[in-house]
């Protein structure tokens, strides 16, 4: 199995609109995040985790020429904005997308993508198949098992995945030990750390750290990064010898 970071940035993106910080302004490649999200490919099939603002842009820069579903972890637009350039695969593929999310991710899409829904449908626009999850296991594919993990963004209900070794979690604030219990195993962990100071809705460096330090995986990786944070290279020298800052185009062989 082979994961892709796509994107690493929290909602706003790096470099944010308008700020002359030393992030913002750094010449680093890694210092450029498009919002969080993550493609995995396996047995031949490739799962993206989440279709935010800069989705189009991120299925150009990784030469994605086919994909088989995405997997939406919660309704923020930072997460759902990009849905509706699926069209390209449906014009493709010739057929919908099939898309994998919590029935409240549903009500979000149908209120935000009212005319993909609609039953008098204009012509050209995407077209997509609801699979409803929830936190139990389920298959894609009839081969590849997916264990939902639920956390709290602040009191929004976020979905984290699992699959075999490898575990995504973004936008977590508080895990349960019930869910924790799912990831433990996980030896690649990725999981969303915001900056250093605390936060109401979002893991700091010390809350991430003490998770990564708890579950006891092999590797992690910090993404859904604020400008707020640091460079990459500032990061990286306050990490443990197992964790790293992941970046754009990161290439995670599990």
């Amino acid at each position: 199995m082979k994961v892709t970071v796509l994107g690493s940035a929290t909602s706003q993106g790096i470099p944010v609109i308008a700020c002359k910080c030393d992030v913002c302004m750094s010449t680093n490649p890694k210092d450029k995040r498009l919002r969080a999200s993550i493609l995995i490919q396996k047995d031949g099939k490739n799962i993206v985790i989440d279709s935010g603002p800069d989705f189009r842009q991120q299925m150009l820069n990784n030469n994605v020429s086919s994909l088989d579903c995405i997997l939406f972890t919660h309704e923020h637009k930072d997460h759902i904005a990009g849905l509706d350039d699926v069209r390209a695969f449906n014009f493709k593929q010739r057929k919908a997308m099939e898309v994998f999310c919590s029935e409240r991710v549903e009500n979000a899409l149908k209120r935000e993508y009212h005319y993909i829904f609609s039953e008098d449908k204009y012509p050209g626009v995407p077209s997509v198949n609801i699979n409803l999850i929830n936190k139990d296991a389920f298959k894609l594919f009839n081969t590849i098992n997916v264990k939902p993990i639920e956390v709290l963004h602040y009191k929004l209900p976020v979905l984290g995945f699992r699959i075999d070794d490898f575990t995504y979690i973004t936008d977590a604030k508080t895990i349960s030990n019930e869910e924790k219990i799912k990831i433990k195993g996980t030896k690649i962990l990725i999981i969303n750390c915001l900056r250093r100071e605390e936060h109401i809705s979002h893991f700091n460096l010390k809350e991430a750290l003490e998770f990564i330090n708890e579950i006891k995986v092999e590797t992690a990786y910090l993404t859904h990064i604020s400008h707020l944070f640091g460079t990459h290279e500032e990061i990286e020298k306050e990490l443990p010898a197992n964790v790293f800052v992941a970046y754009d185009g990161l290439v995670i062989n599990c």
